[in-house]
């Protein structure tokens, strides 16, 4: 291939009862954007990882050639060394350490006595952040800068180490579509000002079609085909046959909408302040219900307030001097664990499945009975292994879950297998009303189908689900109602019929709308 900055060949690796990657072929070309699609499990990530080092050369078979030079990666600074910089999904950054610390944990800036040189540290990270558009002060704690912002941070890390080859796994999972763009735009120009070569892991076709100039499918760890987009004409019904090896008609399943005038759960007034920041005030005064059988939508920009209100009412479970009512069916409750939320009928879907959702140590069995263990229990309390791992066999088929067994741990699932054993552990809590917190992020096409039929189902039987999502499409496909947020307020309300994204990202950027009262 002409001017190739990099070639993988036969590349094989396998774990315990699967073989996540089966003889794949991988040339990118320099100075170019290169994205890697398909579903969950189909051996993306485990690929970068390979060309990183974080996965060492003798866990696997196949071959690695780096600006014409056979690699044999033991370790992520081998890799680092030459250019290649991996941004995970999750965020390696430590909150209570500020920006320019975290940009060179690792790659201290040294004097000649080997003592770390913190005018050269903040004057280098200064440089950094300047070339990813970042105007934010160097001495600011991480923990005090917002989503996308430290996703930025990631980037001039990488900057800062020189690199040649950038590798983006879900770089834009967790940020709003105005963020998400920045960012897609930042690699265009570093593309055509730097030479920088990028990799770029998503599951946001949209974005492969707006920034790649060629598309990697692979599908069930194998290489299916590379497609030319470098004039951007790919669309995204190409892409998704390539990943499912059919057409795709129809991204939201059908629904029968039989809404009760009953209502299932509902907020009063109610008002969260910040756990450490006492004096700020994360959710103000907030009104909302959901019916029973409906399928309520929480959209706004990060830092709206969506994800403090869903678990501040689930059993104060964020934030400090909360006030207002909680009704489950027109009954108030005084919830103030998680545990007493669970018990009523509620039930929280975390976004952050991997620290607050799942126990990756553990196996699919464990975690898929972990909110309501007492149902696998005998009247002494003593755990049935047998009814439970039963229980999670009846999941992992229901859910179509990836695992060579329900005794596999969750860590070594693909992340959209994670999210299934997760939908799994509260579906098994049997509750009245969930609350998802961006259920899809980071999930395929086809995964993303089958959770919109586990909702369906849900409402179908008489349960109402309150939907929180960054993806203003996923709201629209799926949502029977749809609250807009915005620093910490309610600013607008839409029925399925009324609502577009127009509508909705102008209520968005408006602090000044009333929500309607649709009772």
């Amino acid at each position: 291939m002409k001017d190739c900055i990099l070639e993988m060949k036969n590349i094989t690796k396998e774990y315990p009862g699967v073989k996540a990657l089966d003889n794949v072929n991988l040339q990118i070309k320099r100075a170019g954007i290169h994205a890697l699609v398909g579903e969950n499990g189909a051996g993306k990530s485990t690929l970068m990882n390979i060309l990183s080092g974080t996965i060492p050369y003798n866990e696997y078979s196949g071959q690695i050639f780096y600006n014409n030079q056979e690699c044999k990666f033991q370790k992520i600074h081998d890799s680092e060394n030459l250019g290649i910089v991996i941004i995970h999904q999750e965020l390696a950054l430590i909150p209570e350490l500020t920006i320019a610390e975290n940009m060179f944990l690792g790659n201290e800036r040294k004097n000649k006595f080997g003592v770390i040189d913190w005018n050269e540290t903040f004057h280098r990270a200064d440089i950094a952040m300047k070339a990813v558009g970042l105007n934010e002060n160097t001495h600011s704690l991480i923990k005090d800068i917002g989503t996308g912002k430290q996703q930025l941070v990631e980037i001039a890390k990488a900057i800062s180490k020189d690199v040649k080859l950038l590798i983006l796994d879900e770089p834009t999972s967790s940020l709003n579509d105005e963020d998400s763009r920045m960012l897609l735009d930042m690699l265009i120009r570093f593309k055509k000002e730097k030479g920088i070569t990028s990799i770029i892991i998503t599951h946001k076709l949209q974005e492969v079609a707006y920034v790649a100039d060629e598309i990697t499918v692979l599908r069930d760890g194998m290489t299916i085909e590379t497609i030319d987009s470098a004039n951007h004409c790919i669309n995204e019904e190409r892409i998704i046959k390539g990943m499912v090896g059919r057409e795709l008609e129809d991204r939201y399943p059908q629904r029968e909408h039989k809404i009760s005038n009953e209502i299932m759960f509902e907020a009063r007034n109610w008002t969260v302040y910040h756990p450490i920041y006492t004096e700020k005030c994360v959710v103000d005064n907030i009104n909302f219900f959901v019916r029973k059988g409906e399928v309520v939508g929480f959209s706004g920009l990060q830092g709206a307030g969506r994800t403090e209100l869903a678990k501040s009412l689930f059993g104060r479970s964020y934030g400090s001097h909360i006030s207002g009512q909680e009704f489950i069916a027109n009954k108030e409750v005084f919830l103030k664990s998680s545990r007493d939320a669970i018990v009523n009928g509620l039930a929280y879907v975390t976004e952050d499945r991997k620290t607050d959702g799942l126990i990756l140590s553990e196996t699919i069995s464990k975690n898929t009975t972990l909110a309501r263990m007492e149902k696998i229990a005998d009247k002494r309390g003593v755990l049935d292994i047998a009814k439970e791992n039963m229980v999670a066999k009846d999941y992992v088929k229901a859910m179509k879950t990836k695992t060579p067994s329900v005794l596999q741990k969750v860590g070594n699932l693909s992340g959209g297998n994670q999210q299934k054993v997760l939908l799994s552990k509260w579906m098994f809590a049997e509750p009245d009303v969930l609350f998802l917190d961006e259920p899809t992020r980071g999930i395929d096409v086809g995964a993303k189908y089958e959770i919109y039929s586990i909702i369906n189902d849900m409402v179908s039987q008489g349960k109402s689900v309150v939907m929180i999502s960054s993806d203003l499409t996923e709201l629209l496909g799926m949502c029977d109602r749809i609250y807009v947020m915005n620093e910490g307020k309610i600013t607008g309300e839409f029925s399925a019929e009324e609502a577009t994204q127009e509508k909705i990202m102008s209520t968005i950027l408006k602090s000044d709308c009333t929500p309607v009262d649709r009772r």
